[in-house]
């Protein structure tokens, strides 16, 4: 049969009937699911880049499968920041088997692999065009909203014949609850709608729920729908990421327009350094044009970088939000805040399974160690894929953003490989599976290079020995 890797005389299982499949280099990797219903889909939740990259994964393994997309179209929480450029260039954007499945329909034009898209580009130039191919688009069922994963008939605390069992997911539908069963879930459906808090240490600040009409979390639209909110105004960026940045350098195109329009940025660290990013060392060159603009607003005054932010609470005065930090100062007064310190992974409809997370990341417990920003130098992240993202609970993946938890180096490309190693490991294509290729381009940031100019790293001995 054909499988992802073109075609294979492998014996991989076939989505009906049931045999065992023993992996003899490594047992655990491959648990056999021959005791539960073969008859039953893969489920994948969630319908954005890396759940698709699943189901295209899927079709060309002959696999049943569905789709639960929590949104009313596919990749739902990308469409809310279509405006925003990614730093990644098309060549790291397009899943392999997303590739070869929109080449077989022959309307598709790939894009330029050396350019860098809008979101919205790679929605409507890639995964809108890959949701519509036929033997995708019959899987997809849209605002189909997860809210609990669990093996059928066992509670957490259950044995019982929880081995063959099926997946049981119950979800909130236009119809009303729906339950599905499954005999294997890959839960791709990420951590965007689940950001971070404003507070220090992982809870909201005192007054945070209740200044939420001033409050954004994420990539608002500064330049477009949410031009007016902003113009004119002062306005706190909180976050040391990717996305803060972003969003300062379109604070900055507003001020052109309204001079009027203040920007401050808040960090945690007491040192900047590693804020700059890897500049003209970065491979993906618009990554790291983004630290090096930011660098220059910030040099020539244009805008007020807070360094040691560590907000406890919001006060509301007639004037605007005073920023209050864990020393109980208060740092700065403004009319609005933009958070955008990351996000964590929801795992509330996953209680009822038996899983293992990393106590640092909250990443797949394997996957934790290899990621760590905490631990993690400036080597690229080791390939892994299924063995590495296994949990107790058989059948069951975390894969893409949510597999990070809340670390959050994560790249599409990352989370392609994940799925292609899952989807062939859930086949029976056990060699595929272990053969995992993942060439990551290097941030040009290095944490022994940054280690020993930071205040708040730790000893240099200690990354030294990262």
């Amino acid at each position: 049969m054909t499988s992802c890797c073109g075609d294979s005389n492998r014996d991989v299982a076939s989505p009906s009937g049931c045999k065992p499949e023993v992996d003899e280099t490594d047992p655990e990797l491959s648990k056999p699911l021959c005791n539960v219903n073969q008859s039953l889909p893969i489920v994948v939740i969630g319908a954005g880049p890396v759940g698709l990259a699943a189901a295209a994964n899927l079709v060309q393994y002959q696999q049943d499968f569905l789709v639960l997309e929590a949104g009313p179209r596919v990749a739902a929480s990308m469409s809310g920041w279509r405006h925003v450029r990614l730093f990644t260039p098309w060549s790291y954007l397009i899943a392999p088997a997303g590739r070869r499945l929109l080449e077989r329909q022959g309307d598709w034009s790939e894009p330029d692999a050396d350019r860098v898209p809008f979101a919205g580009e790679l929605i409507d130039g890639y995964l809108d065009p890959l949701s519509r191919v036929p033997d995708i688009a019959a899987k997809i069922k849209l605002n189909h909203k997860v809210i609990s994963v669990s093996s059928e008939g066992h509670d957490l605390m259950k044995d019982g014949r929880r081995d063959e069992a099926p997946f049981l997911i119950v979800v909130d539908s236009p119809d009303g609850p729906k339950r599905f069963r499954a005999r294997a879930v890959v839960d791709a459906s990420g951590t965007w709608t689940n950001p971070n808090p404003l507070g220090s240490g992982g809870i909201p600040a005192d007054g945070e729920q209740q200044a939420q009409d001033r409050i954004q979390y994420g990539m608002p639209d500064i330049l477009g729908g949410d031009r007016d909110r902003y113009a004119g105004k002062r306005v706190l960026v909180v976050g040391s990421g990717h996305s803060a940045t972003g969003n300062v350098l379109h604070l900055l195109k507003l001020a052109d327009d309204f001079p009027a329009t203040q920007i401050a940025w808040g960090i945690r660290r007491r040192n900047p350094a590693k804020l700059w990013g890897g500049g003209s060392d970065d491979e993906i060159a618009a990554r790291g044009q983004l630290g090096t603009l930011a660098k220059e607003a910030v040099d020539q005054g244009h805008v007020t970088l807070l360094t040691g932010l560590s907000v406890v609470a919001l006060h509301r005065r007639e004037s605007g939000l005073e920023i209050i930090d864990v020393d109980g100062r208060s740092r700065i007064e403004v009319d609005e805040i933009i958070v955008a310190s990351g996000a964590r992974p929801d795992l509330a409809m996953l209680r009822e399974l038996r899983l293992e997370f990393d106590p640092a990341t909250e990443a797949t417990k394997t996957l934790g160690p290899l990621i760590d920003p905490n631990q993690h130098h400036c080597g690229s992240v080791p390939p892994h894929g299924a063995a590495e993202l296994r949990h107790p609970e058989s059948g069951f993946y975390l894969a893409g953003m949510k597999s990070y938890g809340r670390a959050p180096t994560f790249l599409l490309v990352t989370g392609y490989e994940q799925v292609r190693s899952i989807v062939a490991e859930l086949s029976g294509d056990h060699e595929a599976a272990r053969n995992v290729e993942l060439v990551l381009p290097a941030t040009g940031v290095c944490s022994l290079d940054l280690c020993e100019q930071e205040d708040d790293c730790g000893p240099a001995e200690s990354c030294r020995q990262r």
